[in-house]
């Protein structure tokens, strides 16, 4: 039976909308990230110390749909063929949220002295990482309802993804090359945080290497 037949039928409706379900609060984590990082640069603490507490929430709320996801995988034996594909799909979402919920917690926890010629740049280079992530979305839940669109919208994945690189990397040039004025712990610092922020389009780029595969194998 083709992935597409098993879950367009009425019983695996319920399935799918719990997926998207998991993947919009993906989706708002993205937005409390950015608000999270920009509350910080620009030194507005009660914003993000709510971004902080939401956060926590959205990893709570997308820990418990992932296993009613996983309980129904393990239910249902039509799925038998593509539950190890699905479920290392949401392990690299879970991926993201960590990533995202980390990057917020250090920056509450190190404190890191943005210098103010580096604050938009920081701003942008969260903005094109999330861009990467969000490009992601669409493709994953267009497996379960539309596989045919799964390849339309992942190849902006890897645009972004290149986009990060090369922003995070000219931050780091600059901080190395151009900020004599700063101690040497004080670049390490900053380059830590960009570093970090970056990882977060490599995660992404997991997410559409997987869905590449699964799709190869739908069509198989």
């Amino acid at each position: 039976m083709k992935l597409f037949g098993i879950f367009s039928t009425k019983k695996a409706s319920s399935f799918v909308s719990t997926i998207d379900e998991y993947l919009n609060r993906i989706d708002t984590s993205l937005i409390i990230f950015k608000d999270g990082v920009r509350s910080y640069l620009y030194n507005d603490e009660s914003e993000f110390e709510k971004s902080i507490s939401t956060m926590a929430s959205l990893e709570a709320e997308s820990g418990t749909l992932r296993r009613e996801i996983e309980n129904e995988l393990y239910s249902r034996g039509a799925m038998i063929r593509y539950r190890g594909d699905i479920m290392r799909l949401l392990e690299r979402f879970d991926h993201i949220l960590s990533i995202i919920s980390n990057d917020l917690v250090q920056f509450e926890i190190e404190a890191p002295s943005v210098p103010q010629e580096l604050k938009k740049e920081f701003v942008k280079l969260t903005e094109l990482v999330t861009m990467a992530v969000e490009a992601s979305i669409p493709g994953a839940k267009a497996y379960f309802s539309d596989p045919d669109k799964v390849s339309e919208t992942t190849h902006r994945v890897y645009f972004y993804e290149k986009e990060s690189v090369k922003l995070s990397q000219a931050i780091k040039r600059t901080v190395f090359h151009d900020m004599d004025n700063l101690k040497l712990s004080e670049k390490f610092h900053l380059r830590y945080f960009a570093l970090h922020i970056e990882d977060l389009s490599t995660a992404a780029v997991k997410v559409a290497e997987q869905l590449s595969v699964m799709t190869i194998k739908r069509s198989l």
